[in-house]
């Protein structure tokens, strides 16, 4: 890996899980150049600086849909055994403070950017989002007015009921 990741390949590391973007324990922890386990011993060791929304446990369904996502080992082939942890934004950040190693604090600014990259993503998706709802909107009213354009030329084009219609020609008195 060289001295700055591109943000591409971090951004691919990150994952939507309940509904929040996270960078998982092991993708983090060789992002920073640690062991998975020296991630984790530091993030231990400094818990009041994780709360729930910077760092969260999966659970075993978490793991079991993001294990068939991506290539997360299983415990039972002799990899991890226990459940990975998922680290936020402001997680991830705190994560390279608490380690304080060069590699840490370097590319925990890689990964922030890739993370507000990602935000930026969003945010115009909302927004071409929104002005789709908006045309949607406008070609709706238009169909409305259209049909009953069509309507109107329908009623009168088509056959108003039966007419007592005057026969043309010569007609004998009835009978």
């Amino acid at each position: 890996m060289s001295d700055l990741t591109p943000v591409e390949l971090i951004q691919s590391r990150i994952q939507n899980v309940r509904e929040v973007r996270v960078i998982l324990d092991t993708d983090l922890a060789n992002l920073y150049r640690v062991s998975t386990s020296r991630l984790n011993e530091a993030v231990k060791r400094n818990s009041d600086r994780f709360p729930a929304d910077f760092r969260f446990q999966l659970t075993p369904e978490e793991v079991t849909n993001l294990g068939s996502q991506t290539a997360i080992s299983s415990g039972t082939h002799g990899g991890r055994r226990s459940l990975p942890y998922a680290f936020t934004e402001y997680g991830a950040l705190m994560a390279a403070n608490v380690l304080n190693s060069p590699a840490a604090v370097t590319m925990s600014v890689q990964v922030i950017r890739a993370f507000i990259q990602l935000r930026q993503l969003l945010v115009n998706h909302k927004q071409l989002a929104a002005k789709l709802t908006e045309l949607d909107a406008r070609v709706g009213a238009h169909d409305s007015h259209l049909a009953e354009i069509i309507a109107a030329i329908r009623k009168l084009a088509a056959p108003e009921g039966p007419r007592h219609r005057r026969k043309i020609g010569f007609h004998s008195p009835a009978k």
